[in-house]
Order: C-alpha cells, then structure tokens, then sequence
C-alpha cells in the first residue's frame, strides 16, 4: 500500500500535462465508446456512460496512474449473445457481477499471475493491439463511404502530430489536431463524417438504477459465464496494459490495486447503466504521449468525457472523424514494436514463434485473452523443453561390477522423466545401485513416479538401490508420494 502522500503526489505532482492530455483522451474516447456501444448491440449512451464512470473511478482507486480505462471492444464483443437473447438489464447485471469478480481477484492478490507472461508475449500482445487499432479505422477510409478529402485531412492530421512538436511541446499536438482540423471542416463547409454522424449523444445525466432482472439462481446462471469472461479478459488486458504503461514511464505500479479497481469501477458502471470496461492501450498511449502521468489524467478524461457529450455535445459532434482516425494511427504506429520485425531474425526461433502465433490468434479471434493464452502456453512448451535439454545422467561402477552409482544433473520433471529412464540399464543388475541426486531437483508427480519405477525395476533384478543427495523440496516431494518403500509397492508395478 502506498502512503498518502505518495497518493496525493500521484494526483498533484503534473497537473498541467494531466489536465491537456486527459482533454484530448476524452475527445478520442468519444467516437470508440459510441463504436463499442454498438458492437454490444446498444444505445451509444451505454459505453459513454461507461466510459465516464470507469475512467473516473480507476483514476481514483486503480493501481497505476496515467492509465486510461473505459469502454472496451474486448469486453463489448463478449457481450453481444447476452443483450441479442436476455436484453439490456442482463448486461448491466453481468457488468456488475464481473467487477465484484475483479475485487476478489485483486483482494486474493491474483495480479501475481502476470509473471508468467513472457517478453515475447507481450510484444505479439503490443503488436497485434496496434494493427487491431489501424484495422478499426479503416471503415472510416473506405472510398465508397467516405469523399475524398478524407484522406487529405487524414493526412494533414498525421503532419501536424508528428511536425507541431517540433515548434513547441507546450500544446499536445493530438489536442492542436482536433482543433485545426475541426475549424477547416467547419469553414471551409466541408462535407466529412463527423462524430455526430457515429450515433446521437446523450443530453442528461447517467442515474442511479438497480439492474431490473429477478433475482434468481437461474439469472445467476445466464449472467454468471459471462461475468466470468469479461472479468478475466478485462483484468488480463488491464495488467499488460498497465505493464506497457510501466515500461513507457520507468515507473512501477500496484497490480493487484489494479484489479480491485477495475473491479470497482465495473461494479458501480453497471449501477449507473453502463457497459463492463477496462484499461485501453491506444488511449493510455495517447495520455503518456500527451504528457499525462498522474491520476488526475484519467479522472480529466472521464469528466470532460462527460461535460463534452452533455453539455457540448453539438460542437463534440461536428468534430470531423478524421481528425480522431489520424489520432489513432498514430498510436497504432507509436504501439507496434517495430524493433521486433528486425529481432526476427537475432532472437531464438521459439520467441519468435511465441511472438508471432500470440499476433495471429488475436487479429484471427479478435479476443486478446485467446491470443495471450496461446503464447503463454507455448512459452511453457519452449521453456519446458529448453530445460528438458539440460538434463543428464552419469554412471560408474566399482572394479568388481558389483556397485554402479548413478549422477542425477539438471531438472526431473515431466519432459525429462523419459530420459531419465533411457539411462539405466535394468538387465545389469548390480548387486547395488546407487542414484546420486545431489545435483538434481525433482519437481513434479511424474518426475516421483519415473524414480518410482527406476527403483522398483532394479529391485526387481535383486539390486540393493540407495537414493543420496536429495535436496530438501525434492525429499518432500518424494517423501509425500513416492510408493517404492510402502508395502505392495512391486505388486503395484507388476500389475501395472
């Protein structure tokens, strides 16, 4: 836990860059929050709302400052089957379940999970997340739905990102972007898509409401494998992306803080008549890029989110698209690694494939919790049998062929178990047999059942076998189930 003042420094310590930036977030949430909403099959207003209360409530309870979490189309398309066959009320019901899921992931410290991500990993996550989001502005560049001087104002757009910093740094220049290019569409009377053309933007207030389902056990049941998937697809992009921010800063942040807020934030959302949610790459790169860092970036964004499609939501409305989509490119730009296209060819070959299958299964699938879930199960293949190759055995045998020691080196495990037992020789039969496992470390059941049966088979042959050298953990491990020493133990292997 952190102090309060490192809390409080959290909120006042760039509360200029915090205050721009979170401006410019809140009007690149406008038009994804309206987009998600109807991915989910619902009225805009849900993922504004949404949008609003998670930005605000994370910035207050999350673990890492500076990141921007709202609508998402991760969670939206996990919602669609639900609100097409039980309606809006089941969402809102789900939404709420899933954040009372994230509270108890956060409070039985489930963050720690995230170690097992590799670097590889989150690089095919970073990489597919950035042509995930130059893919989702391409129907604003379609030339059967959008004129021509689209392209141009896309293109003055990314100039003026990437040149205006040049002049000053002052000013965000996403933030300078908007500004120009709305003023040129607006006098120049261009005909162009405009956010008012994604959906109508709510006028009022979001209110205080109970989900309006029974409350059942079979409700439990619809709702719950829902709430189950947004909860662990919303925690799992939240952490990596929270990782990403991390990295960006050079700072570090409370994962497990992390969780409880997103889990918060969910929960409260789905009271006020939103959509579940969780944090946003694109937009929380658009922050750093900004110069937001602090806690009060995100809650800027969520206000102004909320003031913009309220109170001024006739001028948010005329805002051209193209000014977002060059926004957004430039993420997808700034998000891709394209250090990676190079290391291709320096990295070794099983990082390379995890990075490139976690790539494909998430633009494939378009759920970034099967595309991760891939990678990390074959970096645990690649690891396994990396250190699968590190193992070895070792014999001698006295003058007299009557004692041969065995020496155990590297990892017994489930991969090595085989090798293991390829190098003894059960028709020599000594007298006795003495396996040397000082050198090595057991580690699972199959690892106890391979010396299990190494014992027994020498046995078997009239052999006296002596186990030496047994670390602690390994001599637990043994010791709880190893079956070579209990009686029937060699009628157990007979049978076998």
């Amino acid at each position: 836990m952190i102090s309060i003042a490192q809390y409080k420094r959290q909120w006042t310590h760039n509360i200029r860059g915090d205050l721009l930036s979170g401006l410019v977030v809140a009007l690149a949430l406008i038009p994804e929050a309206i987009a998600f909403s109807i991915i989910a099959g619902v009225d805009p207003k849900i993922g504004l709302y949404a949008s609003f209360s998670i930005a605000v409530i994370t910035a207050i309870t999350g673990g890492r400052p500076g990141m921007i979490s709202a609508a998402t189309a991760a969670t939206a398309v996990l919602m669609v089957t639900l609100v097409k066959d039980h309606g809006l009320q089941y969402l809102l019901a789900a939404t709420v379940l899933a954040g009372l899921l994230q509270i108890g992931a956060g409070l039985l410290k489930l963050g720690y999970v995230m170690r097992f991500v590799s670097k590889s990993v989150m690089t095919g996550f970073v990489n597919a997340l950035a042509i995930l989001i130059f893919m989702a502005q391409l129907p604003e560049l379609d030339p059967s739905r959008v004129p021509m001087m689209t392209y141009a104002l896309v293109a003055s757009g990314l100039l003026i990102i990437y040149l205006f910093p040049l002049l000053t740094k002052a000013v965000p220049s996403p933030l300078v972007t908007i500004v120009v290019l709305t003023a040129v569409v607006v006098l120049m009377g261009w005909d162009v898509r405009t956010v008012g053309d994604m959906g109508e933007l709510p006028d009022t207030l979001p209110v205080f409401l109970i989900p309006d389902i029974p409350l059942t056990f079979e409700t439990l049941q619809i709702i719950f494998p829902y709430s189950v998937a947004v909860a662990v697809v919303g925690l799992l992009e939240s952490l990596m992306t929270q990782q990403i921010v991390d990295d960006l800063t050079d700072t570090s942040s409370n994962r497990n803080q992390e969780c409880i807020g997103q889990g918060l934030a969910n929960t409260a959302t789905g009271f006020i008549g939103g959509m579940a949610g969780c944090a946003m790459i694109g937009q929380s790169i658009i922050n750093v890029k900004s110069g937001g860092r602090g806690r009060l970036s995100s809650f800027v964004a969520g206000l102004f989110l909320l003031i913009l499609v309220v109170a001024l939501g006739d001028i948010v409305a005329i805002i051209p698209m193209a000014a977002l989509v060059a926004i957004m490119i430039m993420v997808s730009i700034g998000t891709f690694s394209w250090s990676s296209i190079k290391n291709l060819r320096d990295h070794p070959k099983s990082s390379s494939i995890v990075m490139l299958a976690t790539v494909f299964f998430v633009i494939y699938t378009h759920n970034l919790a099967i595309g991760v879930l891939v990678g990390v199960l074959l970096s645990g293949i690649f690891f396994a049998w990396k250190i699968s190759q590190l193992f070895r055995v070792r014999s001698t045998i006295t003058p007299d062929g009557e004692h041969r020691t065995y020496i155990i080196e590297g990892q017994l495990f489930f991969a090595s178990s085989e090798d293991f037992m390829k190098a003894f020789d059960f028709r020599e039969a000594p007298a006795r047999v003495t396996i040397d496992l000082s050198r090595a470390h057991i580690w699972d059941i199959s690892s106890v059942a391979a010396l299990d049966m190494a014992v027994l088979k020498f046995r078997r042959e009239g052999a006296e076998v002596e186990l030496i050298g047994l670390n602690e953990a390994s001599d637990t491990i043994v010791d709880k189930l190893a079956i070579h020493d209990k009686p029937g133990a060699m009628d157990e292997l007979l049978g076998h």
